[in-house]
């Protein structure tokens, strides 16, 4: 059949729209890297965005002009570590903080790839797999541009011979903090909750085991796996927690990931710091009234968690870099990290859109570049 000449144009046109033009023109489609990949970490420093996120084996940093498409960016391995160590084996969610005029790794590892013997496994109340992981730091050569610098073991976070895992800095006006997931006793396995710490400086832990505070619990339904479970946590979390400042009105956030990290059902929670003391359990608010950020079935957008926050490249807007799965059967080998624009509530905490895959527009500025 013959076409007139003007539906065709009409025809491409259509195509050009809808098309995915990989991030660096006008538009792009989740995810934003094609590889497999979880914990993203993401940040800007002068005129490149960087981004480190879970590849087990190693630390890896990625940096890019855009903020939307790392599949070309450039890469590069910032540490490998030695066989035979506590932090060889099961590197998971690095973040990269400028911290009193250093660059510093935090990040988590075991010494056994995730698999204690049976004599230790037997303590556990169910199998606890994760039972050896506890969180590193990395310190920078003190160069200002994080992809020059030369990274080396600094030290092991005290986190008292228990299990942690997904820990950050949390800066406040009152000092640094070390914020993580945790068990209640060393051979709990689950649920993990959220754990604070004071910190003297961004390797060493100042707070003993008694002055250690847990400011969450997955104490909701939408916390549990499965949802609601009213008996046995296992996998329960709070883990992957963010610190997040409203740039306008000051209000400082905690967002973390909530419930099975393989699951459909994995999303965001909210705490605030409604009082002036991070240890102070009492002065934190939790939203409990359900996620903040959670699966779309419509999209085929499931498991939407671990996220970090960064800012468009003119300044101007507020983007959330997290991952997801397509297909939550396949647990964590399907997940991919994704990015998209949020905003503010009237009450000042922040407005999390839906999950899903696009076409949307790139960051504002972006186009400059």
């Amino acid at each position: 059949m013959l076409v007139p000449a003007f539906i065709l144009a009409l025809l491409f046109s259509a195509v050009g729209v809808c098309q995915n033009v990989t991030g660096n023109g006008t538009s792009f489609t989740n995810p934003i890297l094609n590889a497999t990949g979880a914990d993203p970490w993401v940040f800007q420093h002068n005129d490149y965005y960087y981004m480190t996120y879970s590849t087990n084996d190693d630390i890896t940093l990625l940096r890019s002009k855009v903020l939307t498409n790392w599949n070309t960016a450039e890469q590069k391995t910032l540490f490998t570590p030695p066989t035979g160590l506590n932090y060889s084996t099961d590197l998971w969610a690095p973040e990269i903080h400028f911290l009193q005029n250093k660059w510093y790794i935090i990040f988590t590892a075991d010494p056994r790839s995730d698999s204690p013997p049976p004599d230790v496994d037997m303590w556990c109340d169910y199998n606890c797999p994760a039972v050896h992981h506890r969180m590193f730091v990395l310190e920078s050569s003190g160069s200002d541009d994080p992809w020059s610098a030369e990274f080396t073991y600094k030290s092991q976070l005290d986190t008292y011979d228990q299990f942690a895992i997904d820990g950050t800095y949390f800066v406040h006006a009152s000092g640094l903090y070390h914020i993580y997931s945790c068990w209640y006793r060393a051979y709990d396995a689950w649920p993990a909750n959220l754990c604070i710490t004071n910190m003297s400086n961004p390797w060493t832990v100042s707070s003993t085991f008694q002055e250690r505070q847990i400011i969450s619990t997955p104490s909701n339904p939408w916390e549990k796996t499965p949802y609601g479970r009213s008996v046995n946590d296992r996998l329960s979390s709070n883990e992957g927690p963010e610190q997040l400042i409203n740039p306008t009105t000051g209000q400082n956030f905690l967002i973390y990931s909530a419930a099975r990290s393989d699951n459909r059902d994995y999303c965001l929670g909210q705490l605030e710091l409604i009082g002036t003391d991070p240890m102070n359990p009492s002065d934190w608010l939790k939203h409990d009234a359900g996620c903040v950020f959670y699966q779309n079935p419509q999209e085929s957008s499931y498991g939407v968690g671990h996220a970090s926050f960064t800012k468009s490249p003119d300044g101007k807007e507020d983007w959330i870099v997290y991952h997801g799965m397509r297909d939550p059967t396949n647990g964590w080998a399907a997940r991919t990290i994704r990015a998209q624009k949020f905003g503010w509530n009237e009450d000042g905490s922040p407005n999390f859109p839906r999950p899903g895959y696009g076409p949307y527009e790139v960051p504002s500025g972006q186009g400059s570049k």
